[in-house]
């Protein structure tokens, strides 16, 4: 059985009129013993504000999974302008 074999299907349900995608050309991060927080923003017009958009908090275990799983998303990807989404648990 291979890798995909033993992974479980997830069934991921979104309200596209109550969950938009935001822009975000900068991520301020911040990690300590408990956890990681990541704050996306935007750029405001052409001065030096920043305007957050989300913010995301998760444990430190969690932010090494992100961070493998971002990894292997972007080396997958590259040359392709379309990839098959990931769920990470």
């Amino acid at each position: 059985m291979d890798k995909k074999e033993d992974q479980k299907q997830i069934g991921v349900n979104i309200n596209l009129d109550t969950t938009p995608i935001l822009y975000t050309d900068n991520v301020l991060m911040s990690a300590n013993e408990d956890g990681v927080t990541l704050d996306f923003a935007q750029k405001i017009g052409p001065s030096d504000q920043l305007r957050i958009v989300s913010r995301i908090g998760m444990s430190r275990q969690h932010a090494k999974k992100l961070l493998q799983k971002l990894s292997e998303l972007i080396a997958m990807s590259e040359g392709k302008l379309q990839t098959n989404d990931k769920v990470l648990n």
